[in-house]
């Protein structure tokens, strides 16, 4: 493989993009948090100084990703899916997993916790990038090419399903269809596997009875305004109490015990009520130059495996900001994810920090 030499600085604009999201996301977990924070621990900036402690970490990784040479990171492909499996299976240990939600997504570290799924995320498109570069020209055949990174992702998916988690399901499928979509897979294959994945996909939905709520609460939110449709109920509250400016960053009601677990995937329903529209107008186009930029930087990369990489992790960012966004304004059901460089969580916050990392030092390679 031809390891480039770097030509140029890594993209200045997709780095402001991704600071100034995280500028806003910390501002904006200190004013929904910090009522709750201070009913729940006593401390109202307890969530504020977690989430500092993270990003101090994600900005040291985010950095570490830049010097790194992409290419090196195909070292760790194989690593990383191995790992990946392992953590997926730890969280089932007593005393190692923790459940929360109903859902066992986390992994007791003893220091901290961190979120499993967040990792496999990245270190599946990761493996993808590597698997397929060296497999481009059997990419179309289904046993040399597409067994392998297929199983390797059912694997992982079935894994993830377990816990349960629905909504990094599809985005992980969504991901690797696109990405055996780039590297030359052919269009009958792929569309067997979405022929495949929707019934699937649709069982699981209707299997699970909060799934099938979730989906009644979005069709019909007043049918079951105490329950199944309160989340999105509130949040719809939010957006209309903001208007075109927003009641003033702090003044906010609803995450005054209104709107559940408010500084995580409901972020952006605060933002609307104290920033108004203008305030979820400009993370709109801060997220749209993100994924611009990202995109231009996989179409610019210069070999397979950096353009695979860098799309991968690009649709990744995407993918989670939309699901959020959409879930929250009442468009598609909830999926309980957290809005990437916005929500409290330092999993979600590192691993997008060294997602971009790694699409900054792309970028500074010459094409």
């Amino acid at each position: 493989m031809k390891n480039s030499s770097r030509e140029k600085k890594p993209d200045l604009i997709l780095l402001l993009a991704t600071l100034l999201l995280v500028t806003v996301g910390t501002v904006m977990i200190y004013s929904s948090s910090s009522i709750l924070a201070t009913e729940r621990f006593q401390d109202g900036q307890f969530f504020l100084k977690k989430q500092l402690f993270f990003l101090f970490l994600g900005l040291l990784v985010m950095i570490l990703m830049i010097r790194i040479p992409y290419y090196q990171l195909r070292k760790l492909a194989w690593p990383g899916i191995a790992a990946s499996a392992i953590f997926l299976c730890a969280i089932w240990i007593p005393h190692l997993g923790i459940r929360a939600g109903g859902a066992t997504r986390w992994l007791n570290l003893g220091v901290f916790s961190f979120q499993v799924s967040e990792l496999v995320k990245v270190a599946l498109i990761l493996f993808l990038a590597h698997f397929l570069t060296q497999r481009v020209n059997h990419i179309r055949e289904i046993r040399q090419g597409l067994f392998i990174p297929l199983a390797v992702t059912g694997v992982l998916v079935g894994l993830i399903l377990l816990q349960p988690d629905f909504g990094t399901t599809i985005i992980i499928a969504v991901i690797a269809l696109m990405m055996l979509y780039l590297a030359g897979g052919r269009i009958l294959h792929l569309a067997g596997l979405v022929a495949l994945f929707i019934p699937v996909a649709l069982w699981l939905l209707l299997h699970k009875s909060y799934r099938l709520a979730r989906l009644t609460a979005f069709l019909d939110p007043w049918k079951d305004p105490r329950h199944s449709g309160f989340q999105i109920i509130q949040s719809l509250i939010s957006f209309g109490s903001g208007g075109p400016f927003g009641v003033g960053i702090g003044d906010g009601m609803q995450k005054l015990f209104y709107l559940p677990e408010p500084h995580t995937d409901f972020i952006l329903a605060v933002v609307a009520e104290e920033a108004g529209l203008i305030g979820v107008g400009l993370i709109l186009f801060l997220y749209f130059i993100l994924i611009l930029r990202g995109f231009r930087i996989s179409l610019k990369a210069p070999d397979l495996f950096a353009n695979l990489l860098a799309a991968g992790l690009t649709m990744m960012l995407a993918l989670e900001a939309f699901i959020n966004m959409a879930g929250v304004m009442g468009l598609i059901p909830l999926k309980g994810l957290a809005l990437p460089f916005l929500s409290y969580g330092g999993t979600s916050l590192i691993m997008s920090l060294v997602a971009v990392g790694i699409l900054l030092n792309i970028s500074s390679y010459e094409g």
